[in-house]
């Protein structure tokens, strides 16, 4: 593996192992945002899984419909100021917003990863790489176990691995999108499982008294930040595998890994 690329890959390993999305949070609100989200009622959390879910189709559709005739993505900047705009709205209005703002943002921040894909090689026209575009908000998504085994970027994968696979030919063979279809159910629903753990934080954050609008805003762009640096990590693990092989990568990426500290944030 060259220099070039061995950097790239450290700097995926960073992203993908220690992602900083709750550390943001916490220093921002100035206590543990996941204590924090221990206390969020029944109602919220219900809320809150529903307008995931919603957002994920909203999300898929747009990935394996619009996406591939789509050449200009737009730059990274503006689909950060478009998610502090939505993002704005649900701080102001909270929960009331959500189903709204959430798809919304949701899909401008697809956009984002589409275009980082892109660039690291992949065609969004082809449904197994569209579908590993909405694989990221499930890299995003942290459980808070210390066992890479289980959260770990690979282990998630694999997790995700043969949904991906069956999803990707089920629409390949129909040419087109079933809504409801049963493969792409399942598929959304363990994305929906782990991107709606970086959810319900956002929503606590954006949600306190000393947030509000303004603080809304810079909740949207952290999020949005947060997830495009998952995808370049993500996309750059893969634009390795298809030059070197996964379990060259793969080699390389647990060695990382385990002399790779996380970065202040």
């Amino acid at each position: 593996m060259t220099p070039e690329d061995l950097t790239a890959l450290e700097r995926a390993v960073r992203s993908l192992e220690h992602p900083g999305f709750a550390t943001r949070l916490t220093n921002m609100v100035g206590k543990p945002i996941e204590l924090v989200g221990d206390v969020l009622p029944t109602y919220a959390r219900r809320a809150i899984a529903i307008a995931t879910s919603k957002a994920l189709q909203a999300a898929l559709k747009v990935a394996l419909r619009t996406m591939p005739r789509s050449h200009h993505a737009g730059s990274q900047f503006l689909h950060k100021a478009l998610a502090m705009a939505s993002g704005a709205a649900g701080g102001a209005f909270g929960l009331a917003t959500l189903p709204i703002e959430l798809p919304v943002s949701t899909i401008i921040m697809l956009r984002s990863i589409a275009a980082i894909a892109r660039n690291e090689g992949e065609d969004p026209s082809d449904p197994e790489a569209a579908l590993s575009c909405i694989q990221v908000f499930a890299l995003g998504g942290r459980t808070g176990s210390a066992d890479p085994s289980e959260s770990g970027y690979f282990a998630v994968r694999a997790m995700l691995a043969k949904s991906v696979t069956e999803a990707a030919r089920f629409i390949a063979e129909r040419g087109i999108i079933e809504e409801g279809a049963p493969v792409l159910v399942r598929f959304t629903t363990l994305v929906a499982s782990r991107f709606g753990v970086v959810l319900s934080q956002k929503f606590v954050a954006q949600a306190l008294p000393v947030v509000g609008a303004l603080g809304g805003a810079s909740v949207n762009y952290m999020f949005i930040e947060h997830f495009q640096d998952i995808a370049q990590g993500h996309f750059t693990v893969r634009r390795l595998e298809r030059v070197y092989g996964k379990d060259v990568v793969r080699a390389e990426y647990e060695r990382l890994a385990k002399v790779t500290e996380p970065q202040a944030t």
